[in-house]
């Protein structure tokens, strides 16, 4: 496996949740580190708890313009970016029937739009060094469809789908991509979610460790927990019938559609507000 030691790399959505957890793992291992977030001031603690020369920057991944300048700034400040990890993402719940235009629009501008942007960017500045890496966070809702979150797994699925393409278009190069697809995991994210009979909740550092596993030796899937990988291969395997009725048996059918209002009302508030 590769050394991190040295290595720069930058996290959107880097201030809280897997983005601060990815961080920690990966200043512990050396790297030089540079956080994106909306919230400039929590950003800036995050920074100051990690040490190790750790910098936060604002950033709004929906302005493209805005996010190529953060990158500008992160090179400027530390050197060519060795991995862009685009980990930004918002989730907002309803049936798609009763979801209205301004949350569609912001689940495609942060999970999808900036997604691609990013990895746009990190194409035209690592491919002509003939190194660099991409790690994309989607989710296990990029594989497979969840009822109450349609619109965020069609985001994640699009992520899915961006990666494998440009998979192709990178062989070759230098240049590696992965696409990482976490289970639930207990980030402000996934407030008021029920847990499911088969698949408990994720922490943070499970999908950290996962990640710097991944920076340090490259692959494409990132299944966390890695058991997603086979679950995954059966249900496609299997009649359509037999696979939802596994879903709707292990409460995978209930995870949004059940999720508890109350304690998601402040975290979807803020997503709105953004």
């Amino acid at each position: 496996m590769a050394t991190l030691h040295g290595k720069v790399i930058v996290i959107t959505g880097g201030a809280q949740g897997i983005g601060a957890t990815t961080a920690a793992a990966l200043v512990r291992m050396g790297a030089r580190v540079a956080i994106g977030d909306l919230d400039p001031v929590l950003a800036e603690k995050t920074a100051g708890e990690l040490g190790g020369g750790t910098i936060a920057l604002p950033l709004d991944v929906t302005d493209h313009a805005g996010f190529t300048a953060f990158l500008d700034e992160v090179e400027r400040r530390l050197g060519p970016i060795d991995v862009l990890i685009n980990n930004a993402g918002v989730m907002l719940l309803s049936p798609l029937a009763d979801e209205d235009d301004a949350a569609t629009a912001r689940q495609i501008e942060v999970n999808l739009g900036a997604v691609i942007h990013g990895t746009r960017e990190a194409i035209r500045r690592m491919r002509p060094r003939g190194r660099g890496h991409i790690v994309n966070v989607a989710s296990m809702a990029g594989k497979a469809g969840f009822p109450g979150a349609a619109t965020y797994c069609a985001t994640k699925h699009a992520v899915v789908g961006l990666s494998e393409a440009v998979r192709q278009e990178l062989r070759g190069s230098g240049v590696d991509i992965s696409c990482v697809m976490p289970a639930v995991v207990r980030t402000h994210l996934a407030d008021g979610l029920p847990e499911t009979k088969l698949f408990p909740s994720l922490r943070p550092e499970d999908v950290a460790a996962a990640i710097v596993a991944t920076v340090r030796k490259p692959r494409f899937d990132v299944f966390v927990p890695k058991s997603l990988d086979l679950t995954g291969r059966v249900s496609r395997l299997v009649p359509r019938a037999a696979a939802e009725w596994f879903m709707r048996a292990i409460g995978a059918d209930k995870v949004f559609t059940q999720a508890h209002a109350d304690a998601r009302a402040e975290y979807e508030a803020r997503v709105r507000r953004a």
